[in-house]
């Protein structure tokens, strides 16, 4: 079986642009810095096999960056860290609530069975002259028997 990773990117992107928080998702890391109001990026951060992989197949851990970007230099500044926690609470419930994001996967590694948990990280980043204020969430996601082990 290969890795179907349009899919479980769409799965991923789907709840970001359902969320109605974001101008903009991004299927990448973005090159310039993102315009005005909330915008989401996903992208790959690392693949590893996990430890409950079958007999005949190994199973995979991928782990993905969703970063969620707004400018600091905005009014009312009081409103920026409010505004990206509720898009970034709201990603958190929507990946938590579906945890297999809609059968792509076999399941969000939402307590970190097989590594680092479910989390979000909050940071600043300057991008083309602009200070970013920027939540990153690591969204692990463990996928089923994805490379046959042939003797």
């Amino acid at each position: 079986m290969a890795l179907d990773i349009n899919g479980i990117v769409d799965a991923v992107i789907s709840h970001a642009m359902a969320s109605g928080y974001f101008e903009r998702v991004n299927g990448h890391e973005p090159q310039n810095a993102p315009g005005n109001g909330l915008t989401a990026a996903v992208w790959v951060d690392g693949i590893t096999p996990v430890r409950t992989s079958g007999l005949g197949s190994a199973s995979a851990r991928l782990v993905f960056n969703v970063r969620l970007y707004t400018p600091m230099v905005q009014e009312p500044a009081d409103a920026i860290d409010p505004n990206l926690t509720a898009a970034t609470d709201a990603l958190m419930r929507a990946y938590v609530g579906d945890f297999q994001l809609g059968g792509t996967v076999r399941q969000v590694d939402v307590f970190g069975q097989h590594g680092a948990a479910l989390e979000a990280r909050a940071g600043y980043i300057q991008q083309d002259g602009a200070l970013l204020r920027v939540i990153t969430i690591t969204l692990p996601v463990i996928v089923n028997d994805l490379w046959d082990e042939v003797a």
